[in-house]
């Protein structure tokens, strides 16, 4: 049995296919479009799926879209008659969009499948699944457990934002949900919003800047308390209500009422390309904490529901608000669970996956096999390119690379690169699904240079300064460098910086600008810790990642540290690369100083002239 799961039409459009229930590929539109968080119907990402599972689309059994569209447009409807007369130009700028894309999603979705391949409807079947069971199916049936609660938090779906479900062998029951517009997720939301980013792009951004806020200013405490009582109302078991007075989502055009929050927190909303101070750091911290709450209220009330002493030790997150790694953290370092797996997909492109493994294990009715570790392959999910490949970039650029087929040369000549200072971009394996690079797409650099976190964001990336890196750390010596000792493959999880290893601060820090307090070294790893002495970690195992693993062993045997700045390999705007020669224009186009691709060895220096102009104009912000 040949099952498709697609995701598409809100945004980050992904496919993923099974093949008699084993996953085989899964990879986000945006990758192959070069647009990020592409919502259109994902043809290459269904393309690349067939072409990996060696199948036509004519051989696919069942496609599986991962929401219900009528729920939706019910949700939609009844939202607008609850609210009227608010709402009227939103809802006549709605409605033909919703009935011509949602009521006809049927057509539409045959419309695109019909553009890759022979489709036919009577004998192939098209089904749907809530979205809310496809993030849980996602997360619960590539977990290594086979009982677990499951907890769901998003913006919406169809009508729920949050749910508690139980997983036990092939079967998932939803006990209990939380409805439109009350929404942890669409909360966080207005925050990203007000301060300036963009929805359903620039809330990792809000979750970086949180912890710039001053954790003993009477300010914090006090935006807290207007948050829990003016926007808010918090249940023990973290059902939350949210006052829509202050709120435009439901019925508008907007997130919020803007005259209402500036009176409420005594700011106006922060444009896009203002600058930031202070008070948008306090307040990015004390949502991130009223979130941290609601969510460890949620997680504590799903425990109750444990069947079974197995159920009640694992936990398994996904939905957008599962990517809030910050949270996660707390819940691993002080929740009520043993063991926590997060869809590394957490977001709506994991929605795919999630939508065929429902299909597969509860439409069709299929056991699940006994798990004997997470079945994610290391999220390692995406295309590869072999040698003929990257042969055909460099005759196409004139590209100039040396030829190391000796891996165990080229990851030590590596590691000598980075310990030297060099940027180096990594272009290996299979592309990652889901929305970090895990070391296939990666760009590396020495997490004990002072000066790399500001030259990755400003002469790499293109992005804000203020914006973390994550270390990539070897799983056997992840205790020497973090409080933290299980594993973190994903990068879903924050963990502290540990004590030893912490330095000095001045006595006047926290009175220092935002971009002073940025530079001054807070550790021996000084690119990778934040300013609250805080990690987003990656674990890296030589059974999942045996060559990135490779140069983080050579890079110790040099300098004695396990460890590395590991960070996707893409500039603000764009999509991680997935190509080589994706990976070939972003290394010429940034400061980035090595590209090793397969095989080959590119240096900057020995490059021929870049001539392309504009080209950030075109991608824009993220």
């Amino acid at each position: 049995m040949n099952i498709l799961g697609i995701s598409a039409y809100y945004h980050d459009a992904a496919a993923a296919i099974l093949v008699n229930g084993k996953l085989i590929a899964a990879a986000q539109e945006e990758r192959f479009s070069r647009k990020k968080h592409d919502a259109r119907f994902p043809v290459h990402a269904i393309r690349y799926c067939l072409e990996e599972a060696g199948l036509e689309l004519s051989m696919v059994d069942q496609v599986v879209f991962y929401d219900k569209p009528f729920l939706k447009f019910e949700r939609l409807l009844e939202t607008y008659y609850s609210f009227a007369p608010r709402g009227l130009v939103s809802f006549v700028t709605a409605i033909p969009v919703w009935v011509n894309e949602k009521l006809f999603l049927k057509r539409n979705i045959r419309k695109g499948l019909r553009e890759i391949g022979a489709f036919d409807a009577r004998k192939q079947q098209l089904l749907f699944t809530e979205h809310h069971l496809s993030h849980a199916a996602s997360a619960f049936y590539p977990s290594p457990w086979e009982e677990a609660v499951i907890v769901t938090l998003d913006g919406v779906g169809e009508w729920a934002t949050a749910s508690i479900c139980l997983g036990t062998g092939s079967r998932i029951r939803i006990v209990k949900e939380l409805h439109f517009p009350h929404s942890a997720g669409l909360l966080y939301s207005a925050f990203t919003y007000f301060l300036g980013f963009r929805v359903n792009s620039g809330e990792y951004k809000l979750m970086g800047l949180a912890p710039y806020g001053n954790p003993d200013s009477p300010r914090v405490e006090s935006f807290v308390k207007i948050i829990r009582q003016e926007l808010i109302t918090l249940g023990e078991d973290g059902s939350i209500w949210l006052n829509q007075k202050y709120f435009r989502y439901a019925t508008g055009l907007r997130m919020i009422d803007h005259g209402k929050w500036k009176k409420l927190f005594g700011i106006p909303r922060r444009k896009e390309a203002d600058g930031i101070g202070q008070v948008h750091c306090d307040l990015a911290l004390a949502i991130q904490r009223v979130t941290e709450e609601i969510m460890m209220k949620m997680v504590t009330h799903a425990r109750e529901y444990a069947e079974s002493e197995e159920q009640s030790r694992n936990l398994c997150l996904a939905g957008g608000v599962a990517l809030n790694c910050v949270a996660n953290g707390k819940l691993k370092e002080s929740g009520p669970f043993r063991n926590i797996f997060v869809q590394p997909a957490a977001g709506d492109a994991g929605g795919a996956l999630g939508a065929a493994l429902a299909v597969h294990h509860i439409f069709n009715g299929n056991r699940r096999e006994a798990p004997g570790g997470d079945s994610m392959n290391g999220a390692f999910l995406g295309p590869s390119f072999g040698r003929d490949a990257i042969m055909k970039v460099i005759g196409k650029f004139s590209a100039v690379a040396e030829e190391i087929p000796d891996f165990e040369v080229l990851s030590k000549e590596t590691a000598r690169l980075i310990a030297e200072g060099h940027v180096v971009g990594w272009f290996q394996g299979r592309m990652e699904f889901g929305p970090r690079a895990l070391g296939n797409r990666s760009i590396l650099a020495d997490a004990r240079n002072p000066e790399m976190q500001k030259k990755l964001n400003l002469k790499v990336k293109y992005r804000e300064g203020f914006r973390p890196f994550a270390p990539a750390v070897l799983m056997e010596n992840v205790k020497e460098y973090f409080a933290f000792s299980d594993a973190s493959p994903y990068m879903l999880m924050v963990a502290p910086v540990h004590q030893r290893r912490r330095l000095e601060l001045p006595d006047n820090y926290r009175e220092l600008p935002l971009m002073d307090r940025l530079y001054i070294p807070r550790s021996d790893l000084p690119a990778i810790t934040h300013v609250d002495f805080s990690s987003r970690l990656q674990t890296v195992h030589r059974e999942t990642n045996p060559r990135f693993w490779q140069v983080i062993s050579d890079f110790k045997q040099l300098t004695g540290y396990g460890v590395v700045v590991n960070t996707s390999f893409n500039v603000r705007g764009e999509p991680v690369v997935c190509t080589p020669e994706d990976a070939y224009r972003c290394f010429m186009r940034t400061e980035m100083d090595c590209l090793v691709m397969g095989e080959f060895l590119f240096k900057k220096i020995d490059q021929p002239g870049w001539e392309e102009k504009g080209w950030r104009d075109k991608i824009g912000m993220d």
